[in-house]
């Protein structure tokens, strides 16, 4: 964000902003006037997403950013399920070691490493979009949820603007175009195509979309912003997405024999 000139916090308010207004329009369009669903636990999820993720990268790069925030989502999900009394098997913790070494390989201390505060930031994020995940499981009306958990973000994501007051503001009009579309196409279209499709897919065809998304982020860091994807990266990148293939994997398998 710091090429696009637009400061982390009024990329978060722009992004969230112009979400509410695109998933206010398609409910306004599909379902006619509705009251908008959601929670104010899931949008402070949703925020706490956003904020952690608009400052993280500024001083991460992005293939690693993609990988620390999906990393930190799928041991949030692990997480959980570990302390709602689900048991995993062996090969579910030899994936979750494997993981938590590539995720220490990826942060110890070194040239190519990702900025300490950055990656903290990033694994922040990460565990907010896995809260704000877990609190919409089973929602009857995904859209509305959505709609109404971004409209809920706003007043929070306000409080944000007393930063953009106190510390230095960089805004072009590039930045906040790239605000809005991230707000408006990636995050409430996007939101809205995932969850639409979310039913039909099993639980190992949905993590398997998801194992994607890193790769993808850093192969498209390489071809446009010109990041050199390292050794340290490649590695631990099969570490996070290797190990959690393995936990993914093995819990679709004893759902299917269960």
């Amino acid at each position: 964000m710091s090429e696009t000139a637009i400061d982390p916090a009024t990329f978060t308010i722009v992004r969230l902003a112009s979400g509410t207004g695109v998933l206010s329009l398609i409910l306004l369009v599909t379902q006619k006037v509705k009251k908008a669903g959601g929670s104010w636990p899931a949008s402070v999820a949703l925020f706490a997403y956003a904020a952690a993720f608009s400052f993280a990268y500024v001083s991460v790069p992005a293939g690693a950013g993609a990988l620390l925030l999906f990393g930190a989502v799928q041991a949030t999900m692990v997480t959980y399920g570990l302390l709602r009394g689900e048991r995993l098997s062996t090969l579910q913790w030899l994936g979750l070691a494997i993981a938590i070494a590539g995720l220490a390989v990826l942060v110890a201390p070194g040239a190519s490493a990702p900025s300490l505060k950055g990656a903290c930031l990033m694994l922040i994020a990460g565990f907010a979009w896995g809260v704000y995940s877990l609190l919409g499981r089973g929602t009857a009306d995904p859209l509305a949820a959505t709609a109404g958990n971004f409209l809920r973000s706003l007043p929070i994501a306000a409080c944000l603007s007393l930063s953009a007051v106190v510390f230095d503001t960089n805004l072009s009009a590039t930045g906040i175009v790239c605000a809005i579309l991230s707000g408006a196409i990636a995050s409430g279209l996007g939101y809205t195509i995932w969850y639409a499709a979310l039913p039909e897919l099993t639980t190992a065809q949905s993590g398997s979309v998801q194992l994607s998304v890193p790769v993808i982020t850093a192969l498209g860091a390489t071809l446009v912003l010109g990041e050199v994807i390292t050794f340290r990266l490649s590695a631990s990148s099969l570490a996070i997405l290797g190990g959690i293939a393995l936990v993914i994997g093995s819990r679709e398998r004893v759902l299917r024999t269960g």
